[in-house]
Formats: C-alpha cells, structure tokens, sequence
C-alpha cells in the first residue's frame, strides 16, 4: 500500500503529465525531433545560398526558401519590423535591386528541432560593402525559425542584430 502522501504526491505527477498530453497532444509525441536535423539544416544553408544570391541581385532563391504566408516575420539588419510575405518580398526586392555584393555564411549553429517548427540560432559572418561601397566585416547574430509546409521547410522567421550604416 502506498501511504497517503505519496499517493498524493504520485496523483499530482500523473496529472501534471496528463495535462501536458492534453495541451501538447501531436506536437509533443507524434515524431523525434532529431528526425528533422538534416532537413532542418538543409534548409538553412538554402537560406544562406539564397541570401548571397540575393546580395548579387537574384531574388528568385529567396522565393523560394520562404513561406508565403502572412504570419511570417522579418527582422533584419536595418532594424525594420516586417509582418507578412508582401511586405517582407518587398524588402528583400529592394535589397536585391542595389547589388551590394559581399558573402554571408553561417557559424555555430545551434538548433531546436519539432514535428513542425524549427528554430535555428547561428552567427552570420562575412563581408558587406558599406554605403560608401567599402567592404566591410561582418559578424551579426541571427535567429531563423522554419515551418514544414507541405513536406518542405520554410522560413517563416529571421531576425539579426542592426548594422549602423543601415539602419535608418
């Protein structure tokens, strides 16, 4: 027999995991996270492609690498607070008609990965040309966040640390 305030303390146990059940249900139990860390990778080094391609004018590869959906987020290096896919392609088109040239590659990645969403948190470092056209190092800190859609992951989420000579 179990004495009394065991089984007290053994009931809270139970319910508290019911609990999380219920609230969690499919998004805690349905799949391994770790079965996603390669494809959750992947996706992020097409970002960091599409990124450069887009430094070089080529919008295409960033349209492909985000979702379309109208809850997604940007936050980039001019400090701007962008909500949904209209108004984040209008910025990264703006971005891609100056040409600015330069490399961006991604370092020390850490990443949390669910059945759904995956958030990636890495240090962006390389090269931007400032206004003036000089190259200038780069190292910023950035937080992507993916959705799977339709099978494939997405971007729905990036956000950086400010450049100074962008910021507005």
């Amino acid at each position: 027999m179990i004495p009394p305030k065991r089984r007290m303390c053994l009931c809270r146990a139970v319910s508290a995991v019911g609990l999380a059940v219920a609230f969690l249900g499919p998004f805690a139990f349905a799949q391994k996270p770790s079965d996603n860390k390669a494809t959750v990778l992947a996706a992020n080094a097409s970002f960091y492609v599409a990124l450069n391609a887009m430094l070089k004018g080529e919008i295409g590869p960033i349209e492909a690498v985000w979702s379309h959906a109208s809850d997604i987020t940007y936050m980039g290096p001019t400090g701007k607070f962008e909500i949904g896919w209209n108004v984040v392609l209008k910025d990264w088109k703006g971005q891609a008609a100056q040409k600015l040239g330069g490399r961006v590659n991604p370092v020390d990645i850490h990443m949390f990965t669910g059945k759904d969403l995956a958030v990636v948190a890495d240090v962006e470092q390389g090269e931007i040309p400032d206004a003036d056209g000089k190259p200038q190092p780069l190292k910023l800190r950035a937080t992507n966040i993916f959705r799977k859609e339709d099978g494939q992951w997405k971007m729905i989420g990036h956000h950086t640390d400010t450049l100074p000579y962008l910021a507005k």
